[in-house]
């Protein structure tokens, strides 16, 4: 095994960004490799930190990082590479990766990145790169901001306009950006938004005298079988679009004989059009913390990962204050509310990687491999996080847990429908006057959900609407009245997904979405399986032949020739990404007719 050091050796303020993620470096190496591959999961962290200080990781980090941790710097570089955000060359200090997503692309996003074309070039000190889907999707168009340091500087800017692009590059955001569209700010009858845009996110007090920790209070008070029950009888499903009954997936961990057990929350956001998460993290971090700290005491974990996607600085420093806050308060730590329960929260940053919202391809990143999925038998119920018993929830599944914990399973089902009991969150963006969050109750209309969001810009009709993200499906303006329900959607064909609703208009042409969303398939696929390796590179170029006019034959027969391609990596891919990669571009064809104008 390959353990020589890269020729290259790190700079010294490199080397002291990694020694303090990893520790002073000791005077003598581990002299066991499994004791080194304890620590391989600080990989990730590590290589965090070398960019977050210079700009990109050299080789001279990325061989130090491998020395620390005894990993093969083949291996090392292996990780590195496989995630979009790490730059392994030489880059300026200061960069701005702008959304071209399909969102932003609604918002007009490929104006601004003309005049960026035009007016900026690349320096020594700063550039500007494409970015996929940046979970701004109600600030559109939208770009993260990264300038590296100490301290290193990282922000979202939302509502971009060519020249604050161009001031941010040149001398730094503005101290104010927009702030997150909250439409329901207040509004009676919400749950997870209900603190959300009065409740001062940074104030574990303020969060405490508006019925934060009740919850956990009384789930110790009930006991772990008690939070079971109440979770079985509530009926919450996975809000991730997995749609897996929650209590089941607890229970199957409390009842497992290995320990440790772990505690995940699946924070790496990356479906397009997707921001709930973002905005629950943000405004209200402490429902999280609260809702996994329940999760830890019911099902015998004492520790918890949240796996938090790295565009997300303001939700990544909120967080990081509330872990803290509460660890301080006695509400994390050794001694839980003093009733003798240990439960402790890491936050752990992705990189860039769309496939780490599959639940084992996360579990493999937080480990310090490639974020790559694994085969199921076993789930991560079984042998989940190093090997062991893990509960993995979403953001919005979790805050969902300390409502039916405080007020019972009987309340949560007072909204909602039978099958899908409760309320969801909305992701509402594209050509609507009000885009944003929106908490409903299920079986919503999808016309009563566009009306709420102010209806289509200038009063028109919709033309086409995504549900569930890239991943999702397109269906058209008779729609309107499909109740948005697990069980109503999935009679239709249709899906939820991560709560997507992204409307376009006549003034969006649909099929630069669609070459979009293929493009976005083909980055995104970790290549793992060649169904979904070579597929999604298939269906782009065929995408980009029906765009352009130009069949290879008859439009007939590459539409059937999309079809198959689809069915395959359906069929035969390991994970949902290949699974979902042409379900919305196929609903376009077949419900919207897309591709089909102008047949030569």
């Amino acid at each position: 095994m390959d353990l020589r050091a890269l020729e290259s050796l790190p700079s010294d303020v490199e080397r002291v960004a990694i020694d303090a993620v990893l520790g002073p470096e000791p005077a003598v190496p581990s002299a066991s490799w499994s004791s080194a591959q304890g620590r391989r999961h600080l990989l990730l962290p590590a290589l965090h930190a070398a960019q977050a200080r210079v700009g990109f990781v050299s080789p001279g980090a990325l061989g130090y990082i491998c020395q620390r941790l005894e990993v093969a710097p083949a291996e090392g570089f292996g990780v590195a590479s496989f995630y979009a955000l790490f730059a392994l060359g030489v880059r300026p200090p200061v960069a701005l990766h702008v959304c071209d997503d399909i969102a932003c692309k609604a918002a007009g996003v490929d104006h601004l990145i003309d005049g960026l074309t035009r007016e900026v070039s690349a320096s020594a000190e700063h550039a500007w790169h494409r970015s996929p889907c940046l979970g701004l999707c109600e600030q559109a168009p939208a770009a993260l901001y990264t300038r590296a340091g100490d301290p290193p500087v990282e922000r979202g800017l939302g509502r971009l306009t060519l020249e604050r692009a161009i001031a941010a590059l040149r001398t730094g955001p503005i101290a104010v950006e927009p702030a997150p569209a909250l439409p329901q700010r207040g509004e009676s009858g919400l749950r997870l938004l209900v603190r959300v845009g009065h409740v001062d996110p940074s104030s574990l007090d303020d969060y405490r005298a508006h019925g934060g920790y009740r919850a956990l209070r009384r789930a110790l008070e009930i006991g772990p079988a008690g939070v079971l029950r109440e979770l079985a009888d509530s009926g919450l499903l996975g809000r991730g679009g997995a749609l897996f009954p929650t209590g089941r997936k607890w229970e199957a961990v409390a009842r497992a004989t290995t320990r440790p057990r772990y505690v995940v929350c699946n924070a790496d956001e990356s479906e397009p059009g997707t921001f709930k998460d973002r905005v629950l993290m943000e405004q209200d971090p402490y429902a999280l913390v609260e809702a996994m700290t329940i999760a830890g005491v019911t099902v015998g974990a004492e520790r918890g990962f949240i796996y938090l996607r790295a565009e997300y600085p303001l939700a990544a420093e909120r967080l990081t204050h509330a872990v803290a806050q509460a660890r301080l308060r006695g509400l994390l730590g050794d001694d839980v509310l003093g009733r003798g329960a240990r439960f402790e929260i890491e936050i752990r940053r992705g990189a860039g990687a769309y496939v780490c919202g599959e639940e084992t391809a996360l579990l493999a990143s937080i480990e310090g491999h490639r974020g790559e999925p694994r085969s199921k038998p076993p789930f991560p119920v079984e042998v989940g996080l190093f090997g062991k018993p893990t509960v993995i929830n979403n953001v919005e599944t979790l805050c969902n847990v300390p409502f039916i914990v405080e007020h019972g399973a009987s309340a949560y089902r007072s909204v909602g429908t039978a099958g899908s009991p409760g309320t969801r969150l909305f992701c509402v963006s594209g050509r609507v006057e009000q885009p944003g969050v929106y908490e409903l109750a299920m079986g919503v209309t999808l016309g009563e959900l566009i009306a709420r969001a102010g209806g289509v810009i200038g009063g028109g009709a919709p033309a086409a609407v995504l549900l569930g993200g890239a991943a999702g499906s397109f269906v058209g303006k008779a729609s309107l009245d499909l109740r948005l329900s697990f069980e109503d959607t999935k009679r239709q064909g249709v899906t939820l997904g991560s709560g997507v609703v992204l409307v376009l208009d006549d003034s969006v042409p649909l099929e630069p979405i669609l070459a979009r969303i293929a493009a976005f398939f083909r980055d995104e696929s970790c290549g793992q399986c060649v169904p979904c390796r070579v597929g999604t590179v298939r269906q782009e170029e065929l995408i980009t032949r029906l765009a352009k006019r130009q069949p290879a034959g008859s439009l007939a027969g590459e539409l059937g020739l999309l079809r198959e391609l689809g069915q395959v990596m359906r069929d035969a891919s390991i994970c949902g990404l290949g699974q979902t990669a042409s379900s919305a571009i196929e609903s376009a064809v077949e419900r919207l007719g897309a591709f089909r104008e102008g047949e030569p």
